[in-house]
């Protein structure tokens, strides 16, 4: 049956969501671990403001942020091993003091009921990507993740969200990316996704400078974006018999 959902006056089969900043607020853990990084380098502590702005770009990029604010930049092989520690102290217990946003679950188990498909599209690590949702109790609400090291390229990247689509069997222009930066944007753009971006989260950028076909202040939102039902439905109660 096709879904009834529509978006910007076309129908609507699949929604990619990013992850970090987006279903999770996974800061603290990715703080955590590169302290533990930067304090084996003899380096001072990124404050959380700081590890807030480096997210969104994988953690190669993380660490290479990480090490340019606190002292000599690396590059090059050295990055190569500084990055894999990294993954390696995240990984170790990467939802210690991970949240999920509010409404996140009882979006994502709304969408499935109307017929939709879920994929996430992240940065994050593969691995890391699958044990998060696991224990997050958000894997079984996801049809495919696709984490930055799935496919040759990454967002903003077209062919990050474009793989994604393939995996879930869904065009791109039957589809609705929902993130919270300027890559999320950029990556719905150039694939022909529709383009949402969550109010919180980790924007580098200003959200008014940001091309996208709309902004929500919580997941929940995007029921009624597409048409499925009023914002604050899920929070609701069902009525007693």
């Amino acid at each position: 049956m096709p879904s009834p959902a529509r978006f910007a006056g076309r129908p609507v089969d699949a929604v990619v969501f990013d992850l970090d900043g987006t279903l999770i607020d996974s800061a603290e853990d990715l703080g955590r671990a590169a302290n533990r990084l930067l304090a084996e380098e003899g380096r001072r502590a990124l404050s959380m403001a700081e590890v807030r702005s480096f997210i969104g770009d994988g953690a190669r990029v993380l660490v290479e942020r990480a090490m340019a604010a606190t002292g000599t930049a690396a590059g090059g092989e050295a990055l190569t091993d500084l990055t894999t520690r990294f993954i390696a102290h995240y990984e170790s217990d990467p939802t210690a003091a991970t949240t999920v946003y509010p409404s996140v679950p009882e979006t994502l188990a709304a969408l499935r009921r109307a017929g939709l498909r879920i994929a996430v599209c992240t940065n994050k690590p593969q691995t890391a990507t699958g044990s998060v949702l696991g224990v997050l109790g958000l894997a079984d609400l996801v049809d495919a993740a696709a984490g930055g090291d799935r496919f040759p390229v990454r967002k903003p990247d077209a062919g990050h969200l474009l793989g994604t689509l393939e995996l879930i069997g869904v065009a791109a222009g039957r589809a609705v990316m929902v993130g919270d930066n300027e890559h999320d944007a950029a990556v719905a753009r150039s694939a022909g996704t529709g383009a949402v971006l969550v109010t919180y989260g980790y924007a580098r950028r200003p959200l008014a400078e940001i091309d996208v076909d709309a902004r929500i202040d919580r997941l929940d939102g995007l029921l009624e974006l597409l048409g499925l039902a009023a914002a604050s439905a899920v929070d609701k109660p069902a009525p007693r018999p």
